[in-house]
């Protein structure tokens, strides 16, 4: 996608180091950040520098890359793993981006690791690329159906699964890119997604391609849903299981819940990676990371002379909980659209989709 004219991956080799833009100054300052070696990978990850769970799994990638440039042992190698794996526990594309990792690195000689582990991890990001146009061409087909009735679609979605949050093009905005740029009317409802503001980068990024889009509180969503204002739901996920439960930011329950109750079709956008085939039970088995409560205490803002600050908005003492995620159960998605078409959210649809058994 593009800034201000010019095309950029959210993560990218440059020589022996990686680039990176840096999320945490969107969208009042546009930054990138080269980084050295896997240290300061895991702190971009851990500090949401790089955020989204396609994004995390391909910058986990070449944490490992710079690892094993840096030592090819098998020991570094395991160390690299750890450090990488405890970083952000929720998003699955992350250990499962390790572990490809890994595997690849255990049937390679020493010698030849540092290559083979650059050209696994461009492979991942090429890979991430593909699945999400491909997860956009199937979602286009759903957004054109509502502009051939209605003339014009309004899609309601939560948090940023854009092309910040993956290599390139994005997974819940896929869909939309590939439908605003085919000509369709398209307007975008964003939620601000508090307390991080993903919302924010999600009006940013599809301000930049042109995409008509309108800022909305997170509390506003099932009011517009009430009058008719929303068409469809699309939001990403950082983790779905086999029985098509969605593990994404926190309030996208609420949102499919009111989804429910105003009959308004709810979709969650994931590639392949994102389906977790093992957790069982959805609500006791994810681990739900808890952030610093400082992230609900305070708010970023711009002042005067476009000055950036962080500004207490609670008194000193207060109390405060941060979880960063919370799970829809299936019986409230209407269908996961995936890199390989469009399943039904259930054991069932995704079985059949993928072809494959499962417990």
């Amino acid at each position: 996608m593009k800034v201000a004219g010019i095309p950029y991956r959210s993560v990218w080799r440059e020589a022996d180091r990686v680039a990176i833009i840096d999320q945490t100054r969107l969208p009042f300052e546009f930054h990138t950040l080269h980084l050295s070696d896997c240290d300061e990978i895991a702190h971009a990850i851990r500090s949401m520098q790089v955020r989204g769970a396609p994004l995390i799994g391909a910058t986990a990638a070449y944490g490992i890359a710079l690892a094993v440039s840096a030592d090819a042992s098998d020991a570094n190698l395991q160390n690299a793993a750890k450090l990488l794996g405890g970083t952000r526990p929720t998003a699955v594309n992350l250990q499962w981006a390790i572990e490809r990792m890994t595997r690849r690195m255990q049937t390679i000689t020493w010698p030849a690791r540092a290559d083979a582990a650059w050209s696994e991890a461009e492979n991942i990001a090429d890979e991430d690329i593909a699945f999400n146009l491909a997860i956009g061409r199937h979602g286009l087909a759903l957004l054109r159906a509502i502009a051939d009735k209605k003339g014009k679609v309004n899609v309601l979605t939560h948090c940023n699964a854009g092309w910040l949050a993956t290599v390139d093009v994005g997974t819940a905005l896929a869909p939309i890119y590939l439908a605003h740029d085919a000509g369709i009317p398209i307007h975008v409802w964003v939620d601000e997604t508090r307390p991080r503001n993903q919302g924010l980068l999600t009006a940013w990024e599809l301000s930049q391609h042109g995409v008509p889009n309108t800022l909305i509180a997170d509390n506003a969503g099932g009011h517009l849903m009430q009058h008719g204002k929303v068409d469809l739901v699309i939001v990403g996920a950082d983790r779905v299981t086999a029985a098509g439960d969605v593990c994404n930011k926190i309030g996208t329950y609420l949102k499919a819940l009111a989804a429910k109750d105003c009959a308004v079709p709810f979709y969650a956008a994931v590639p392949s990676p994102t389906i977790d085939w093992i957790i069982q039970d959805a609500l006791r088995e994810i681990p739900i990371e808890e952030r610093n409560t400082a992230e609900v205490l305070t708010m970023r803002t711009m002042g005067a002379g476009n000055l950036v600050a962080q500004g207490k908005i609670a008194p000193d003492g207060m109390r405060a909980a941060n979880p960063a995620f919370d799970v829809t159960p299936a019986r409230l998605v209407t269908a996961i659209i995936t890199d390989r078409g469009i399943a039904p959210a259930s054991r069932e649809g995704l079985q059949n989709l993928y072809r494959r058994k499962v417990a």
